[in-house]
């Protein structure tokens, strides 16, 4: 099924990386570079009214632009794998119970900032790809590949199998991150803002890492905490 994106950059990429399907306009930007693009691309753009794009956006934050795009691909885990095995330092994302959309969305603007080459999601217990996502990654939603699983430590026996090491970020770390050699396939564990990384996935980790605070406050907020790791981590695979 077809799903609805808005805002501008996110409608943006989604004409760029040739996922939009139809763009909806207003009227008044109708000289918009991105409606030069979209016309380049032969995807259909129609000019609309405030109050349709409201309509079909269900949203009032759309900056005037909304499409129409495909459906996301899905990829499997093993897809991802066989697309990163030839890099020198491929990178996973594991997301363990990231529920709020904002988050997720910032989280995928990192990982495509910083090359990840794939992110594992929960089928359950963790915000799916809505709108809300795409508009908060300013369109990175459609370059990172994603797959869900019902499994994750199941995802990690696999990954383990194809010579990842796992890597979970977490507050019981006795280990700053830093610490760890991250040259090779790497599988970086993230958890949810309130509960942190399950019990299991913490076991089946080979290493437990946390970042070093100053402050007073003993925790960040999980996409800060995420773009922080993925820089660090490409920084010392240099």
């Amino acid at each position: 099924m077809n799903k609805i994106e808005f805002g501008k950059n996110t409608v943006r990429e989604a004409v760029r990386s040739g996922e939009a399907i139809a763009v909806y306009v207003l009227t008044k930007h109708r000289n918009d570079p991105i409606v030069l693009e979209a016309n380049e691309s032969k995807i259909p753009v129609e000019f609309v009214t405030e109050e349709e794009l409201r309509r079909i956006s269900k949203s009032n934050l759309s900056q005037g632009f909304a499409a129409k795009v495909k459906p996301i691909r899905e990829y499997s885990l093993n897809e991802i794998i066989d697309y990163a095995k030839d890099k020198e330092n491929p990178l996973i994302l594991i997301l363990d119970g990231i529920e709020d959309p904002h988050n997720l969305g910032a989280i995928l603007r990192s990982s495509d900032a910083f090359g990840v080459d794939g992110i594992v999601l929960k089928k359950r217990g963790e915000v799916q790809l809505n709108a809300t996502v795409a508009k908060v990654s300013t369109g990175a939603i459609h370059y990172v590949k994603t797959t869900t699983v019902s499994n994750l430590s199941a995802s990690i026996t696999t990954l383990k199998k194809n010579g990842y090491w796992v890597v979970a970020s977490d507050g019981s770390g006795t280990m700053s991150y830093d610490e760890v050699d991250y040259r090779g396939p790497i599988a970086l564990v993230v958890g949810s803002e309130g509960f942190g990384i399950s019990n299991l996935v913490l076991r089946n980790s080979d290493f437990i890492v946390k970042i070093p605070m100053l402050g007073h406050v003993n925790s960040l907020n999980a996409s800060v905490a995420t773009g922080i790791l993925l820089a660090g981590i490409r920084q010392l695979q240099k």
